[in-house]
């Protein structure tokens, strides 16, 4: 496999000159800010990196990354914990520049180009008081978790995020614009809804919009650690009976300032749910009602906000420069027996900065074909993740460890599951758990569209062939 040290440089330079967006090397300036991806465990040294500004660039640097037999990476918001938008040695797809959100609100379309971020997305849709299914950090790229599944607030009334796509248009293996959908090339358009990044590069998607906000009620309920186990018992009964339009993150977090906590509660254990009503905000009131009696919480911030500040609530939780590895697994139920080995490992928590989180599934996400996308974990119950985040190196290997001994000791309850997005760097094992019945299916689109796994820095489909 080439380097840097075996490309010439005139073929590099020639390479650059038919770069519109420009090309990115080790010794530039600006090299490692543009190497840097959110989860700061990732460090790796690409040979080039190519700052798309269309899809001619992406073009380009697919048929260059073949022809010198460079590994290939691809960076859309570059948020993913596992870092796989950047590679040592290789060449480094930086879809960023291209991140234009073009909303047609008579139809209640969004044409989204493949570095959007779910902020720019809802900062154009909410303009009209529209919005799809989107991740629950606002820096998180559109394509990664859209490729992935696309879990978000507005999964349970709208399904995920794929769900809500009408077309994309993707670069091939051999260099090839095509545009799929459910009339053109059809299994790509299966295959991309779930199977990440292992086809092809989206360079823009087409989406349906719905009518919500632009005010929502939203917000969070907060406990005392010591109320875990019931609260998590009236989480669980809540959501089992909750209308579609709710969707509620449980979680486990330590209190700050921020949360507008007195003082002897900063750096405590607590949990609490944040809370978002899609529909009409009265009615929502009365939805909320059960999970907002329960107890005596120390803080309910649950009132009318605009979607795009709920939106980005949790941006500071999640925010780029920690350091994060992720242990992740589905649910078949949360269990009397789960929810007490949850709450006895939960506490304390080991960085101000790590979260404990339960995503309810169901509504929208199950009631969907099982077969219509390649996404196959519509009927689990709950996506159960562990998720520790610190700054200092020299507490890697204790975090890591922390987080396995969480996951290992919740096995018994989970299924054999998991979601793509959550895999770390470590977990390339686990990809056939996380493509589930629809693996063979897949390992046969890759062989046809990918027969020399091109795509290869992801949670990977190896074709084998």
């Amino acid at each position: 496999m080439a380097t840097t040290d075996s490309l010439e440089e005139t073929t590099v330079e020639v390479f650059n000159e038919q770069i519109h967006g420009g090309v990115t090397l080790p010794d530039d300036e600006g090299y490692d800010e543009a190497r840097t991806v959110w989860n700061a465990m990732i460090d790796r040294e690409p040979a080039l990196i190519v700052r798309c500004s269309g899809t001619a660039d992406v073009i380009t640097a697919i048929n260059f990354a073949r022809e010198f037999d460079l590994r290939l990476a691809v960076r859309g918001g570059g948020h993913n914990v596992a870092g796989t938008a950047v590679c040592d040695d290789g060449l480094v797809i930086d879809l960023s520049p291209m991140n234009s959100v073009r909303v047609d609100p008579d139809s209640k379309t969004a044409y989204v180009e493949g570095g959007a971020t779910w902020g720019d997305f809802d900062h154009e849709a909410q303009a009209f008081g529209l919005a799809t299914t989107g991740g629950i950090v606002s820096t998180t790229g559109v394509a990664g978790v859209t490729l992935g599944g696309g879990l978000g607030y507005l999964a349970r009334t709208y399904g995920l995020a794929h769900d809500n796509l009408r077309s994309m248009n993707v670069v091939t293996a051999d260099g090839e614009l095509v545009k799929a959908s459910e009339n053109e090339n059809a299994d790509l358009f299966w295959g991309m809804r779930g199977g990440g990044g292992n086809f092809g590069v989206a360079t823009s998607f087409e989406f349906e919009l719905h009518e919500v906000g632009p005010e929502v009620l939203a917000g969070r309920v907060l406990h005392p650690y010591e109320a875990a186990s019931d609260f998590l018992r009236q989480y669980r009964d809540f959501m089992h009976d909750a209308p579609d339009e709710v969707q509620a993150y449980a979680a486990f977090v330590r209190g700050n300032p921020a949360m507008g906590l007195p003082e002897p509660l900063h750096g405590e254990t607590l949990v609490g749910a944040a809370v978002l009503y899609s529909g009409d905000v009265e009615a929502g009131k009365e939805a909320l009602r059960p999970l907002r009696e329960f107890g005596d919480p120390l803080a309910d911030t649950i009132q009318p906000v605009p979607y795009t500040a709920h939106q980005q609530s949790s941006d500071e939780l999640y925010q780029e420069g920690h350091r994060n590895y992720w242990k992740s697994h589905f649910l078949d139920e949360l269990s009397d027996n789960a929810i007490d080995t949850i709450v006895e490992h939960a506490d304390p928590l080991p960085t101000a900065f790590t979260t404990v989180f339960f995503e309810w599934m169901g509504g929208a996400i199950a009631r969907a074909d099982p077969d219509a996308t390649a996404f196959p974990h519509r009927d689990a119950t709950v996506s159960f993740t562990v998720a520790p985040k610190w700054t200092d190196p020299a507490m890697d290997e204790e975090l890591t460890d922390w987080a396995r001994e969480f996951f290992e000791a919740t096995a018994p309850y989970a299924t054999d599951d998991v979601y793509v997005n959550y895999l770390s760097d470590d977990e390339q094992e686990r990809a056939k758990a996380a493509y589930g019945d629809h693996y063979d299916r897949l390992i046969e689109l890759k062989r046809k569209y990918d027969p020399e796994n091109v795509f290869r820095t992801n949670q990977n489909l190896d074709p084998g062939v």
